[in-house]
Order: structure tokens, then C-alpha cells, then sequence
């Protein structure tokens, strides 16, 4: 799978070891930056890898900044991107099975390191149900195109 990858100056050093790991479990990785732990803002990141997914570059994102909230509410300001903040693998699960997340959020301050490879794995693991759970992504796709309240 290819998977776009990007942080910023708070997640540069989980960024690097989330896509070492996802490379050493066969993942092609596209990094949007940032290159250092130098201060830098977090939103071009967050629209970098919400656009590749959005384009069809990437199959799906990892975004990571301090506290996850920032770079999600900028990657979710893309059409078609459902960031979600995850601190652990069941909530990981839960955002792939029943929302259908294409990007995953990590807060760097808030995510246990024994906790990231568990969540990296049931994220990238496991898939959409469908169901009562497509028509909800659905409302919110089509409030997105439309902007028109259900």
C-alpha cells in the first residue's frame, strides 16, 4: 500500500519511526515533510498528505503533530479525508471498520510508544464493515459536496 506520511516539528521523530515501520512491513512511503524537529506549522503537512490520499497518490495518510487535535481538524478541511486522532489499537480498529478513516492521527504527547505499533497494525489491518456504517459516511460525504444539512 502506498501510504503518505507527515508531521510536524512536535512529530517529526514518530513520523521517522512510523515510516520505518511501515516500510518494514512493506508499505511504499511517500514523506510530505517535515524534514526536522525544527518549529515548524503543522497545517501545509496535514494538506499535503490529505491531498494524495484525496488524489488517489496515496491510499491512505499518517499525520502526526503533539497533541493529534490541529493536523486533523486541518487534514479533515479536504474533501474526502476523514482524519481521525487514535491512541491505541482498538481505536484504531473502530476508526477503519466503522468510519472508514483514511487518515490516521497520532498525538505524539499522548500515544504510549509501546502503543504505536499495535495501533499502526489494527489500523492498516482492518477493513471498512460497510452497512449502517456507509450510510452514515455517506451523510457526511454528501454534506461535504453540498453543504446542505440532512
Amino acid at each position: 500500500m502506498i501510504v503518505a506520511v507527515g508531521a510536524d516539528h512536535a512529530g517529526f521523530d514518530l513520523k521517522e519511526r512510523v515510516k520505518r515501520y511501515l516500510e518494514s512491513h512493506g508499505h511504499s512511503v511517500l514523506d510530505m515533510g517535515t524534514q526536522s524537529a525544527e518549529s515548524t506549522d503543522y497545517p501545509p503537512y496535514a494538506f499535503r498528505v490529505a491531498e494524495a490520499v484525496r488524489d488517489g497518490k496515496a491510499e491512505r495518510g499518517v499525520l502526526v503533530c503533539d497533541s493529534g487535535n490541529g493536523i486533523a481538524i486541518a487534514a479533515n478541511k479536504v474533501e474526502g479525508i476523514r482524519a481521525t486522532i487514535c491512541v491505541n489499537a482498538k481505536h484504531a480498529e473502530l476508526a477503519r471498520r466503522h468510519n472508514d478513516a483514511n487518515v490516521l492521527v497520532l498525538g505524539s504527547a499522548y500515544i504510549a510508544p509501546e502503543d504505536v505499533n499495535p495501533t499502526l497494525d489494527a489500523w492498516f489491518g482492518s477493513s471498512f464493515d460497510g452497512g449502517r456504517h456507509a450510510r452514515r459516511v455517506a451523510q457526511i460525504a454528501e454534506y461535504e459536496r453540498t453543504r446542505k444539512p440532512i
